[in-house]
């Protein structure tokens, strides 16, 4: 059994290929929600549908977001009507309507201090993309928890692997600019580009939250964090009371998703600067004080305290994807046999242990 802890890309990329080294039946990919928005009503989850969407072969493999193919008629109209109510509505049509603040803890508590008007529309949905989030929305609506609602989508996508949201409550991901503004993390990415200064990063609820009992169990086998964003797509995880603890007592391997401090894509370098790490590997190591060994590209220079696993760790494809997963595999076996040798020698194995050919 093997756990990966999922957020953007990065990780979805990852497992595009890992299916080739980690039997699928016997994988857990526990995603991030703290992206989540709801979206004239319908709850939005981008990084549980990117693995949706990805293991029932449908993803959009050019942009990694939604469904491929899919028609937006109802996301042109709703555009439309924006533009031709004019003065009617207040804004500029396709901007972020943040609903009023009695509005964010009114309705479900799943989609607390993340709800936007749909008038404009500003993120793209497509169509057979909306059919799911309407899906996703009304078994919430009927009773059942997040993890029942995408456990049903999972099976709908007939998805081999268990796919667990982090939570069933709710925790937001919200920018702080420099200029003083509040974001939700998709108005900051999707409306801004991801421009605007940051200043800091806040996981609104996640103090009150839990990871699920689904969550925890799959956090009690060896786990693999793909070369995701550590701020946004790991941090609502690690906010909560007790994940980071869970974590400790397991086998961890994470990929860099930076060579040195040059990141590989998306706002990982700008959020670690506005919350105070070092937009580096070695950035990301502080961030993971938990994880036994790191998989880094043979091309970063930076030397870790830690068990190293180098191979060219940039994903284009399936094939790169499976290259990256195996040096995976090899590091969870090398942290393994670290772990079997203190058991062994009354932990006295692990300072003498030889690295394997390869890792450091």
């Amino acid at each position: 059994m093997v756990t990966f802890l999922a957020g953007g890309t990065g990780t979805p990329k990852l497992l595009d290929g890992a299916a080739r080294v980690f039997e699928s039946a016997e994988t857990a990919v526990v995603a991030n929600t703290g992206d989540d928005v709801e979206l004239g009503g319908h709850l939005v989850c981008p990084d549980v549908d990117t693995v949706l969407f990805a293991g029932g072969g449908v993803l959009d493999r050019e942009t990694w977001w939604g469904i491929d193919g899919d028609t937006t008629a109802t996301h042109e109209e709703l555009s439309r009507l924006a533009a031709a109510a004019g003065d009617a509505i207040d804004g500029e049509p396709g901007a972020p309507r943040y609903l009023d603040d009695d509005a964010q803890t009114a309705g479900r508590d799943i989609a607390r201090w993340r709800r936007f008007s749909a008038v404009g529309e500003f993120m793209e949905i497509g169509d057979r993309d909306r059919a799911v989030h309407l899906t996703r929305t009304s078994l919430l609506d009927e009773g059942k928890s997040l993890t029942e609602a995408v456990g049903t989508l999972a099976d709908a996508f007939d998805l081999d692997v268990d796919l667990l949201p982090m939570s069933d409550d709710p925790v937001a991901t919200l920018i702080h600019t420099e200029a003083g503004e509040t974001l939700h993390f998709q108005e900051y990415w999707v409306a801004h580009r991801g421009e605007p200064a940051v200043a800091d990063v806040e996981f609104r609820g996640a103090e009150d939250a839990e990871p699920t009992d689904a969550v925890l169990e799959a956090l009690a086998d060896p786990v693999v964090i793909g070369p995701s964003n550590p701020v946004t797509s790991l941090g609502p995880m690690l906010a909560f009371p007790g994940f980071e603890r869970a974590l400790r007592e397991t086998p961890v391997v994470a990929v860099s998703p930076f060579v040195g401090d040059e990141v590989f894509s998306g706002p990982a370098a700008e959020l670690m600067a506005g919350v105070g790490r070092e937009p580096s590997t070695a950035g990301v190591a502080d961030a993971y004080p938990f994880a036994d060994a790191f998989v880094l590209d043979e091309a970063d220079p930076t030397e870790l305290d830690r068990r190293v696993e180098r191979t060219d760790t940039r994903i284009d494809d399936a094939d790169d994807a499976e290259r990256v997963a195996r040096a995976c595999e090899r590091a969870l076996r090398e942290v393994g046999d670290d772990a079997a040798g203190d058991d062994a020698a009354g932990g006295d194995a692990a300072d003498a242990s030889q690295p394997r050919e390869g890792a450091e």
